[in-house]
């Protein structure tokens, strides 16, 4: 009897903590970004158009960045490691991380239903 009790209160306490679980994205291959084709972005995030951006993109893709874009998608940042870009893990700035490739530095702000990449100007981080 204890035990169908116990089940019973805590069968609301599982679902409200099923509930609260994070939302999770799914990336289904990637594709150049429309900036610049050899920063890879995955295909199916959707381009945005920003009329402020004058050298960059955004894009949007659901739940890429976790719950209010804390947590960063590893698997998309090593995709661009994978490529060629390392990231300058010292200049990271909250939701914005750079990275540098040959000469060219971009930034990349992730949120939590979307990402924007922004080229940097040329020595921007040296």
């Amino acid at each position: 009897m204890k035990k169908i009790i116990l089940t019973l209160c805590m069968l609301p306490f599982l679902i409200w903590v099923q509930g609260c679980a994070p939302a999770t994205y799914e990336i289904e291959g990637y594709t150049g970004s429309s900036m610049n084709p050899d920063i890879p972005v995955p295909t199916n995030a959707k381009l945005i158009d920003d009329p402020n951006l004058e050298k960059g993109a955004k894009y949007e893709l659901k739940h890429i960045g976790g719950e209010q874009g804390l947590y960063p998608p590893m698997d998309y940042f090593q995709k661009l490691a994978d490529t060629g870009w390392v990231e300058l893990e010292e200049e990271r700035l909250g939701h914005v991380h750079f990275l540098k490739k040959d000469n060219t530095v971009i930034a990349i702000e992730i949120r939590e239903d979307s990402f924007q990449i922004t080229e940097m100007v040329k020595g921007a981080m040296e």
